[in-house]
């Protein structure tokens, strides 16, 4: 809470006539005026104890001595002493109301620190009613708006309980800013360690928090089968370092990170965004992420969203709303070492940003759902939580309050929420089962405030010969609007994967290597499936050569038709793309139906539908000559025609390598 510069104005004019003591003080008592004084230079030398001992027997001598009160006001004040303050301050305008106008602001400020709504209310429409100076009539008015926001908030609080990470996560150091993965089996967070243990031991928290005693790093959690987080560890590999590495983001399946890391060789600007990869031997050595994002001016607290293709981050440069603002960058490519680089950099203009700052952004993995913290909307004080939802058109809605007790009169930032929804963690202190002053804790969700929850499918990829794993390129495409809504990359090295998959939509699903024939999947997420039921995924790719086929899943055609669904483009562009890449490659396009009707009405439907994916493709530009077509009617059946599930899996179209 910053410190009343009407109160300090009034001291430093006391100050500026110490040699005519007796005609400016309100007492004209010389032993009174000079324990006073004494008082007042005890404090300025940051001896608080000394200097309020010596005001209260001011006090004792003159209980009417005001400048007495107004300065224990203010030491009060600087010791974050609020009742104390306002009890002071209240007395001095009893005695006189009109000694010092600001006071009844700055009693105001105490009764609002304090909690004491009510009555800092009353204290800024008094000072509203005597004052003449358009600024400070403007800041009474700001107040009374905000406390009257505050005790609205604070009189309807959300029934929710923190629940602490555990001893695996919390300990008596400073842990904070996690983060999460889809699957709610890893956990990251900024531990501040000791650079010297033993010196810690020994002076606890008497060791100043800064670089010289002590770092920030990495260290990650597991989740057991229970959910219940175990002993952390040291992140291992190149990624931490003797510097000060913090504020991460994980991407959704844990393979990627983003971090700050501040005054480094090769750092742009004071603070910069560092990229590291997860690899066999550790984490890779971090590299510096470059322009567009990072400039010689401060970025910091990045977040990568579950589209695999959007960073978030803060940034005080200039083109923006004021202070520190929250830009996004889109993924442009990778380059030969693995490390990701962005473009299209965009500011998230007026809704979001303010003329103050903004913090620790967070994308749900529902792609509309942004969380983040600012003191610039209207809040309780510090930096608030805040959410928006983006509409269809992509515009953002007015920021919700998360209310009370999720914000306080304290800082609250680095906010995630679970890929599902229901959960959010996030980093605080003062709370009674706390470790160390920050902590690791998280809560149920208010239904308010949730987001749509999002599913996830996880597994591994491999060659369906051999069994070498392979690191997938995967695409999640919406088949109502073609739009990539994400795309990730497997493991390099186990052949792993996790794609989010945002409820409420009909996807096509790919996964490719280069060499091999792609994987087709769908995933209709449009009804209702249960968000504790992921789905698990082993693909293993079939390398491109004669006799080497693939379902074709989200080609779609009306009922006893070959009328193409237009939903059937985003799969049949799939196979443009890969016949382009391929331009050697000859295919066959079968068709196969179930045994519903006449053999002969099937072999002509299957046929018929065969050719208009051919013709659907060869008005793609690919050459007629690298195609054939055929329909099987029923003759091929992949399963039981005695079932309706069954028999949609038989109703199919496929692509054979010629």
């Amino acid at each position: 809470m910053r410190k009343s510069l009407l109160l300090y104005g009034l001291l430093l004019l006391l100050t500026a006539n110490f040699t005519s003591a007796q005609s400016i003080y309100s007492v004209d008592n010389k032993r009174t005026v000079k324990l006073y004084e004494e008082g007042r230079n005890a404090y300025a030398s940051g001896n608080i104890k000394e200097a309020e001992e010596l005001l209260f027997k001011t006090l004792d001598r003159e209980p009417e001595f005001v400048e007495a009160m107004l300065l224990l006001g203010d030491l009060y004040h600087s010791q974050e002493s609020w009742s104390k303050e306002l009890e002071i301050l209240t007395r001095s305008l009893e005695v006189d109301s009109t000694f010092f106008i600001p006071t009844y602001y700055n009693a105001g400020m105490a009764a609002y620190n304090a909690g004491e709504f009510d009555i800092a209310l009353q204290y800024f429409n008094n000072y509203l009613q005597l004052s003449d100076n358009e600024n400070a009539i403007k800041r009474a008015r700001a107040m009374i708006e905000r406390v009257s926001f505050v005790k609205k908030t604070v009189e309807n609080p959300y029934d929710i309980e923190l629940v602490s990470a555990g001893e695996g996560v919390n300990s008596e150091l400073h842990e904070y800013w996690p983060s999460v993965t889809a699957d709610e089996q890893t956990m990251v967070i900024t531990v501040l360690r000791p650079r010297d243990p033993q010196l810690f031991k020994e002076k606890g928290d008497d060791l100043p928090r800064n670089s010289v005693f002590f770092q920030e790093d990495f260290y990650m959690s597991h989740a057991d089968s229970a959910g219940q987080w175990q002993n952390r560890h040291l992140l291992m590999g190149h990624l931490n370092t003797d510097s000060n590495e913090g504020a991460q983001t994980l991407s959704a399946d844990g393979n990627w990170m983003f971090f700050t890391g501040c005054g480094r060789n090769d750092s742009k600007g004071s603070c910069d965004i560092y990229f590291s990869a997860k690899t066999d031997y550790g984490w890779s050595a971090p590299v510096n992420i470059g322009t567009p994002v990072n400039t010689p001016f401060w970025e910091s607290q990045p977040h990568f969203s579950a589209d695999g293709r959007t960073l978030f981050f803060i940034s005080s440069r200039g083109g923006g709303e004021g202070g520190k603002d929250i830009w996004k960058a889109t993924l442009a490519g990778i380059n030969d070492e693995g490390v990701p680089y962005f473009g299209d950099l965009e500011n998230l203009g007026s809704l979001i940003n303010t003329s103050g700052d903004e913090n620790s952004p967070f994308l749900h993995h529902d792609g509309k759902t942004l969380y983040f913290s600012s003191n610039g909307h209207m809040g309780m004080g510090g930096m608030d939580l805040f959410m928006s939802r983006k509409d269809s058109p992509g515009n953002w809605s007015e920021p919700i309050n998360m209310g009370f007790p999720i914000n306080s009169g304290r800082d609250e930032i680095g906010l995630v929420v679970t890929a599902r929804g229901d959960k959010a963690y996030f980093s605080t202190d003062g709370q009674q089962n706390s470790m160390g002053a920050k902590d690791i804790y998280s809560f149920v969700l208010p239904e308010e405030l949730r987001p749509e929850p999002a599913l996830y499918v996880k597994g591994k990829v491999f060659d369906a010969e051999t069994g070498m794993v392979l690191a997938a390129d995967f695409d999640l495409k919406s088949l109502e609007s073609g739009e990539t809504i994400i795309t990730s990359r497997g493991s390099s090295f186990t052949g792993e994967f996790l794609v989010s998959l945002p409820s409420g939509g009909d996807y096509a699903f790919k996964a490719d290597h280069p060499g091999y024939l792609f994987y087709s999947g769908n995933f209709n997420l449009s009804g209702n499936h249960p968000v504790d039921r992921p789905y698990y995924l082993d693909i293993g790719l079939k390398p491109i050569e004669s006799g080497a086929t693939v379902r074709l899943e989200n080609v779609f055609f009306e009922t006893d038709s070959y009328q193409l669904d237009p939903r059937s483009k985003v799969e049949l562009q799939e196979v443009v793309e890969f016949l382009e890449e391929n331009p050697d490659v000859r295919i066959m396009l079968e068709g196969h139906t179930d045994n519903v009707g006449s053999e002969e009405y099937n072999l002509n439907l299957s046929e018929n539908r065969a050719r208009s994916v051919f013709n659907y493709i060869a008005g793609q530009g690919i050459d007629k000559d690298r195609m054939e077509y055929k329909g099987f009617g029923y003759s091929n059946p992949v399963d039981t025609n005695e079932t309706e599930e069954g028999r949609a899996q038989n109703r199919r179209t496929e692509m054979r390598i010629l």
